[in-house]
């Protein structure tokens, strides 16, 4: 079969790699007819997270039809279309059983190599760094999905691919997000970052009663979609001064709520050049800095590892609550569907650029690139 692998940085090619095989009982294998490229998936582009290999194959962002199952697996059978989170969890150790699924204490191999640098290790998850276990992806024509009678979600409706796909991470994900934010009727919400889980972020706080949303970004074509969603304000940080206008759109007391959905990579228009390394601190210096007293920090964005200058004084001493975490994936699958299925939301607007597995290492160049006004990339093998 053909799939997307990791052959260093910004080294992404197609491959010919034998189709996977059951391996475990609980296994699924799974036809993927469509699999998305995740700004996540440009922290490995860029080999900023440690314990990549040549040869990774790459995709967290899968769904398709079970073409085989193991003898364990009792829910799904051949033919169901499925959508596969991108975190793998047991169902059975006790942060599963207490539906914090992105820490299963089972599903990471190389649960010690984690926790050299964490402490501990949170689960295992598919296409990432053998940090995180060293899962195949799913950017490929086949998947295998261990713990198949836990992770994926059976679509039995017609709606479409493109619009359950993120299912399998960036609308959890968002919507996650702004539950972290402990977001209350009446309240304004920041969302630093409009890129697909921004996007998401800002919609779901729509859902959650927020009464003002403001989007900040610098990219013209993502600062456009966040600005369709509802009343959704906008500000360009690169031409004008972030801290002011949400001062002066909230009577000076900050946003209630904000939510980092730029993470590692982010920009800053305050300094000359840019760092080439991850773990910058601007938005959550810039967040700490805007949030009211006693408001929330919702951290959604994706850090690899310390951040130097990170705003411990202001968060501290405006007694600011801080929510994060990878996405518990599973717990949200079942009502996060019924949203789609309501038409309260349709997932597939985001979507700018479509391909196929051959389209797939030019695709990574220009999102990462954000060239031909890319926000997000849908691939169908």
């Amino acid at each position: 079969m053909q799939a997307l692998r990791w052959h260093g940085e910004q080294d992404v090619r197609v491959d010919d790699v034998p189709k996977p095989e059951i391996e475990k009982p609980t296994d699924a294998i799974v036809e993927i007819t469509a699999t998305a490229i995740c700004g996540s998936d440009l922290h490995l582009y860029n080999d900023f997270m440690p314990g990549m290999q040549e040869g990774d194959i790459l995709g967290h962002e899968p769904m398709g039809e079970v073409v085989e199952v193991g003898e364990e697996v009792d829910n799904l059978r051949e033919g169901d279309r499925v959508v596969i989170p991108f975190t793998i969890s047991c169902g059975s150790c006790w942060f599963c059983g207490n539906d914090m699924y992105s820490l299963c204490d089972e599903t990471n191999p190389n649960a010690e190599m984690a926790a050299e640098s964490m402490g501990h290790s949170p689960a295992g998850l598919f296409g990432f760094s053998h940090t995180l276990g060293g899962y195949d992806g799913g950017q490929a024509e086949y998947l295998r999905v261990p713990h198949a009678d836990v992770g994926p979600i059976k679509i039995d409706s017609n709606l479409s691919d493109e619009e359950v796909l993120f299912l399998s991470d960036i609308y959890p994900t968002g919507y996650m997000a702004a539950e972290n934010a402990e977001i209350e009727e009446n309240d304004t919400v920041a969302v630093w970052g409009c890129g697909p889980v921004g996007q998401f972020a800002i919609q779901s706080a729509w859902m959650m009663g927020a009464d003002q949303v403001i989007a900040i970004d610098r990219i013209p074509e993502r600062l456009d979609m966040a600005q369709g969603h509802a009343d959704t304000q906008v500000i360009d940080y690169s031409e004008e001064d972030v801290y002011d206008r949400l001062m002066d759109a909230t009577d000076d007391y900050g946003p209630d709520r904000c939510i980092d959905a730029v993470g590692s990579e982010a920009h800053s228009t305050c300094v000359d050049t840019v760092p080439d390394e991850p773990d910058r601190p601007y938005v959550i210096q810039q967040a700490a800095k805007s949030c009211r007293k006693g408001g929330t920090l919702s951290i959604p964005g994706v850090y690899i590892d310390g951040m130097d200058d990170a705003p411990m004084g202001p968060i501290m001493n405006k007694a600011l609550t801080i929510n994060t975490g990878q996405t518990h994936v599973q717990a949200y699958l079942d009502e996060l569907l019924e949203t789609i299925e309501d038409g309260q939301i349709d997932p597939s607007e985001i979507i700018t650029h479509t391909g196929d597995l051959d389209d797939g290492p030019e695709m990574y160049q220009r999102f990462n690139d954000k060239e031909d006004d890319c926000v997000k990339v849908v691939l169908e093998p």
